[in-house]
């Protein structure tokens, strides 16, 4: 008897899964409660900026973020992220966004979200969506403080792709019989070698690059 294949449904989170870029709304939150500087707050905002216009790789910002990071207490940074998702994140996951992970999950799928997030705000999605899996970038921790640094290979572009190839070959499954939605031009990667991308109100490069490849383009709001 032949066995059945195995087919994973890869989630990117941000203006995918969420209405909002979650870090740009974070960065804004830990400045008003004066938890950063307007300086790292305008560091922050323009690393976004540049990159959405594609002058700079996210990867880059990141590592940068999270070297600034280093020495500061994980705890608090834990219990304001929990508040983060409870005041302004969760009200913000797109309606078709549930439907799409029901209709998944009823085929009988493994339901993955597949992010540059962090891990504390990856568990969150995967306990309020019920996902499977969670694949983040996770940050360093020795001895309740940061180090600074995020664990090997990045979640971010081609680093997104070796994450979901090990998550494949764990489950036994071909990344051609996967789907991913996505947002953003910079999951290029992922979408070139899943069978089935899905394209969810994306930015401007993206959607360029979807007419060309024929690929779905999708309003879950």
């Amino acid at each position: 008897m032949n066995q059945s294949r195995v087919s994973i449904a890869f989630f990117d989170l941000d203006r995918t899964l969420l209405s909002i870029n979650s870090a740009t709304s974070w960065i804004r939150r830990e400045l008003r409660l004066g938890h950063i500087s307007r300086w790292k707050a305008l560091k922050g905002g323009l690393w976004i900026l540049l990159y959405h216009f594609g002058f700079v790789r996210m990867d880059r910002a990141l590592r940068d973020a999270v070297t600034s990071l280093r020495g500061i207490e994980e705890a608090p940074v834990v219990t304001r992220t929990h508040d983060f998702w409870r005041e302004e994140v969760l009200q913000t996951i797109r309606p078709g966004a549930r439907r799409a992970i029901e209709a998944h999950r009823s085929r009988g799928d493994h339901l993955v979200l597949l992010t540059s997030s962090s891990h504390y705000m990856s568990a969150l999605v995967l306990e309020e969506l019920d996902l499977d899996d969670a694949l983040c970038n996770t940050l360093e921790v020795a001895e309740g403080r940061f180090k600074g640094t995020l664990r090997e290979p990045i979640c971010f572009g081609e680093g997104k792709v070796a994450h979901a190839r090990r998550m494949a070959e764990r489950l036994g499954a071909s990344l051609e019989d996967c789907s991913f939605y996505t947002d953003s031009f910079s999951d290029l990667p992922v979408l070139e070698v899943v069978g089935a991308p899905r394209i969810v109100h994306p930015d401007p490069r993206l959607a360029r690059k979807a007419r060309r490849q024929g690929w779905p383009i999708i309003d879950w709001d």
